[in-house]
């Protein structure tokens, strides 16, 4: 792959996932999005296997918005997995997904979530909430270079 992905989308829903992008590349967040649709499709992306087996960890996504609720492995799982291995556990997670529960939210931070945000429901606040994600993460927000986590371990660090 000769681009870098900067944010993987991991959203079961076509017309939220479209949403979302339109919205990140209408305010100029983002050109490279990589949308998986489970669980299952996040993790083969974000560990190099499956049909990703090409990629390497030299290039994490910047930003991964999760959708909680998805076939396959749900989102609590990804985010589990994620948190858990040192090539991943510094890439920033935001949660973006319908759910109200309270239970969600909780397991949501306790699993190290860096964000969790409600879908809203109207198509302008949708819209409005995607461009303020993308403006803090993409923008604003400083994240460790790609292998600064595993690299800072190593040493003991």
């Amino acid at each position: 792959m000769s681009h870098e992905v900067e944010i993987l989308l991991v959203e079961d829903s076509p017309e939220d996932a479209e949403l979302t992008i339109r919205a990140l590349r209408q305010n100029k967040l983002a050109n490279n999005i990589q949308v998986a649709e489970d669980g299952a499709e996040a993790l083969d992306f974000l560990f190099c296997r499956g049909p990703h087996k090409d990629r390497t960890f030299s290039h994490p996504p910047k930003l991964v918005l999760l959708d909680l609720k998805l076939p396959k492995i749900d989102g609590l799982e990804v985010l589990r997995t994620i948190r858990a291995d040192e090539r991943t556990k510094a890439i920033p997670v935001v949660i973006l997904t319908s759910s109200k529960e309270q239970k969600d939210l909780i397991k949501g931070y306790n699993l190290g979530v860096s964000a969790y945000v409600q879908k809203p429901v109207d198509f302008e606040q949708f819209t409005e909430a995607i461009r303020q994600i993308g403006m803090f993460w993409m923008l604003i927000n400083q994240a460790p270079p790609p292998g600064a986590f595993v690299a800072s371990t190593a040493l003991g660090a």
